[in-house]
């Protein structure tokens, strides 16, 4: 299948050529009544699956009672969504936006304003190589993606990269670089091709953060809300981060993004420093209430942990005889399936065989479905993957020698 490009829309994605009509759980259906089983979530979005009662009920109630006043005024959902975010992050203040890039703007700008209160005039944001943090010019910049940076420029000034996962160039950019004040990275790289830290990375970063008076400000975007088996993935390693964004799997599909604070930095933004017209309206956030309410009530996250596991081990017994799989990776229901050569062709396979999956970084099969999954559909992932990689790979020339 060819990619499609609407008339009148600007040609930032290629689409597939197929149109959903509507969704339940797991199932997606097209309008040619074709029935496609999504392990992407909307790119980890939909964590409780299309069309969940209690989020399609509070929406439903919310729209037809108010959905949008401004923050001028006191939003009661909202006040109640930031009682219970921080109340389990153990953070003290929320700012919420409407998406992961807005989130991370916020963090952005609310280390540089602490900064400058401290006195430091030209302050820098550590961030890593294969990251993504969005595509605003600051959280772009942030992006450790040249692909995607290429032809915006002027970037923005202020951020030092050093690779993912190496505590040792943390330390060499203290050595050299005195103006850092904050360190931006994702807990698991997402759009980097699924890539986990070591053990005692994040905890690490910690320890450095404190001893150069850093802040740790983590993006949660995709891996947050139940998608690795904790409700967020840091929360593996028994650290806490000084600042941490949130959106995708946070509203379901309703936009909505978070960015949490505690200690100094929860106090840095004040009237007029930053705002949103539409962050934290009643509608987003009563749908991110009954977000929070269906992963405690159904145990989800604990649920991605024990179906990632048997998803990740059924893909390694599958693919365990192919020289082309470099790697079956992931937490929880955040699954990465690296091979050595590229393979986009991956997606429109799947998408024959009923199932919507992504290739990310090039070569990495990316699988984010919904937490809420059943045994039998996790199943049915196994053996679709499985199958199309073995074809593409029986295909495909391997890569020539270096």
């Amino acid at each position: 299948m060819t990619s499609h490009v609407p008339d009148h829309l600007m040609p930032t994605y290629a689409r597939l050529p197929v149109s959903f009509e509507r969704g339940e759980g797991a199932w997606l259906w097209a309008d040619d009544g074709r029935r496609y089983l999504d392990a992407l979530a909307g790119i980890a979005v939909c964590g409780l699956g299309h069309a969940h009662p209690g989020v399609r009920d509070a929406i439903c109630e919310q729209a037809s009672q108010l959905v949008h006043v401004s923050n001028l005024y006191r939003i009661p959902a909202q006040e109640q969504l930031g009682d219970r975010l921080c109340a389990a992050a153990g953070m003290e203040r929320v700012f919420f936006a409407n998406s992961g890039a807005e989130a991370n703007e916020a963090a952005i700008k609310l280390a540089r304003l602490l900064a400058h209160g401290r006195g430091v005039q030209r302050p820098e944001i550590l961030v890593t190589e294969n990251s993504f943090h969005g595509r605003t010019l600051a959280t772009l910049t942030a992006t450790g993606n040249r692909k995607a940076q290429a032809g915006f420029e002027p970037l923005v000034q202020g951020f030092v990269r050093v690779p993912y996962d190496d505590l040792g160039a943390v330390e060499t950019a203290a050595a050299n670089r005195p103006n850092i004040v904050a360190v931006l990275v994702e807990a698991i790289q997402g759009e980097g091709g699924i890539v986990l830290p070591s053990t005692g990375y994040l905890a690490g970063l910690r320890e450095l953060c404190d001893r150069h008076g850093w802040l740790l400000m983590l993006d949660e975007v995709q891996s947050g809300m139940g998608r690795t088996g904790r409700l967020f993935a840091h929360q593996h390693e028994g650290i806490r981060p000084d600042v941490m964004t949130l959106a995708k799997g946070l509203g379901n599909g309703v936009p909505i993004g978070a960015c949490l604070a505690r200690g100094a930095a929860a106090e840095a933004l004040g009237p007029g420093s930053h705002g949103s017209t539409f962050g934290g309206n009643p509608l987003a956030c009563r749908a991110a209430l009954a977000v929070l309410d269906a992963l405690a009530a159904e145990d989800l996250p604990a649920r991605a942990a024990r179906l990632g596991e048997h998803i990740r081990s059924g893909l390694r017994a599958g693919l365990a005889d192919l020289d082309g799989v470099v790697a079956v990776r992931g937490r929880g229901l955040m699954i990465g399936v690296e091979l050595d050569r590229p393979c986009p062709e991956l997606v429109n396979a799947a998408l024959a065989e009923g199932l919507l999956i992504n290739v990310t970084a090039k070569r990495v099969v990316r699988l984010l479905p919904p937490l809420i999954i059943d045994d039998a559909q996790a199943e049915q992932i196994v053996a679709t993957v499985v199958q199309i990689i073995r074809a593409f790979l029986a295909q495909e020339p391997a890569p020539a020698a270096v």
